[in-house]
C-alpha cells in the first residue's frame, strides 16, 4: 500500500518508519527538514509539498499539532490531491466539533475518513504498541485497520465521527487525575515516614492499583523504570497534556458535563506548565 505521511513530529517519525517496516511504500511530509533527513533514513519518500505527497496513493495519514491544521491541510493539500479513492485517516489529538466538521468534508469530497487519535507516547509510536481510538463509519474503520495495525497494539472502534476524540480527551482527562491522586498518595506516605517502595509494594497490588502507580510510577527509583528515572524528560510532555485537558474542559462546557477532578487538574496542569511545560506530565509531583 502507498501511504502519505503528513506530520512527522515526536510521534510521526516513528508511526512512519513502523508503517515502512510492515512493507508500506511512505511518502513522508514535514515542515521541519530535520524530520525529513530522519524519515528519509527510516525508508521514507520525503517530499517538500503536502499536496505533491498525497498524490497517487492509498491512503493518507496525518498527526498535526491542533484542529486550526488538520482542517487546513485537509483543505487545502489532501482534498483534490490524494485519489477519491483513498482512506484518509487523523491521528491528531484535536476537537471533537473539528474531527466531526473535517471528515463531513471528506465524505463529501467522495472520501472515507476516520478521526484516530492515539494513546501510548513516543516509546508506543517507535516500538508500534500504541492504542488507537478509531471514530467513523463500519466501512471507514475496517479500511482504516490495514493502516493503523503495523502502528499499534490494539486498534479500537469507538464509534461515528468525533468518537475517537471523545475517547482520547475522555481517557486523558482520568489518566491526568490519576496522576496528581497517585502523586500525593506517594508524597503523603513518604512524609509520614513510610518507604516509597514499600507504599509502592502494597498499593499497586491493592485497591490503589492503577496505571500512573503501576506503569508509570512518577517517583525516582520507585517501582517501575519512568520518566521520573531520567530527570523527567521525555514520555509525554506536561505541554502535551494541558493540551488535551483544555480539550477536555471545552467538550465538557459543551454538553454541559460536571467534572469537578477534571477541571481541577486542568488548573493545576496550568499552573505547572508555565515553567515546565517540556518535563514529562508526572513530574507534577514536584509540586508537592
Amino acid at each position: 500500500m502507498k501511504i502519505a505521511f503528513i506530520g512527522l513530529g515526536n510521534m510521526g517519525g516513528g508511526m512512519a518508519a513502523n508503517l515502512v517496516k510492515a512493507g508500506h511504500e511512505v511518502n513522508a511530509f514535514d515542515l521541519a527538514d530535520e524530520a525529513l533527513r530522519s524519515a528519509a533514513e527510516h525508508g521514507c519518500s520525503v517530499f517538500d509539498d503536502a499536496g505533491a505527497a498525497c498524490e497517487g496513493v492509498d491512503a493518507v495519514v496525518t498527526m498535526l499539532p491542533n484542529g486550526g491544521i488538520v482542517k487546513s491541510v485537509y483543505q487545502n493539500s489532501v482534498f483534490g490531491h490524494a485519489p477519491a479513492g483513498a482512506i484518509l485517516l487523523d491521528c491528531s489529538t484535536i476537537d471533537v466539533a473539528t474531527a466531526r466538521d473535517v471528515i463531513a468534508a471528506a465524505e463529501a469530497a467522495g472520501y472515507d475518513m476516520v478521526d484516530a487519535p492515539v494513546s501510548g507516547g513516543i516509546a508506543a509510536a517507535n516500538g508500534g504498541t500504541l492504542t488507537f481510538m478509531v471514530g467513523g463509519t463500519e466501512k471507514a474503520f475496517e479500511r482504516a485497520s490495514e493502516v493503523l495495525d503495523p502502528m499499534g497494539k490494539a486498534v479500537i472502534h469507538a464509534g461515528a465521527a468525533g468518537a475517537g476524540q471523545t475517547a482520547k480527551i475522555c481517557n486523558n482527562m482520568l489518566l491526568a487525575i490519576t496522576m496528581i491522586g497517585t502523586a500525593e498518595a506517594m508524597t503523603m506516605a513518604k512524609k509520614l515516614g513510610l518507604d516509597p517502595q514499600k507504599f509502592y509494594e502494597i498499593s499497586s497490588v491493592s485497591s490503589g492499583y492503577n496505571w500512573s502507580l503501576n506503569a508509570y510510577t512518577p517517583l525516582p527509583g520507585v517501582g517501575v523504570q519512568s520518566p521520573a528515572d531520567n530527570d523527567y524528560q521525555g514520555g509525554f510532555a506536561t505541554a502535551l497534556m494541558l493540551k488535551d485537558l483544555r480539550l477536555a474542559m471545552e467538550a465538557a462546557d459543551s454538553v454541559n458535563a460536571t467534572t469537578v477532578l477534571g477541571s481541577t487538574a486542568a488548573e493545576l496542569y496550568e499552573k505547572f506548565a508555565e515553567a515546565n511545560g517540556g518535563l514529562d506530565f508526572s513530574a507534577i509531583i514536584k509540586t508537592l
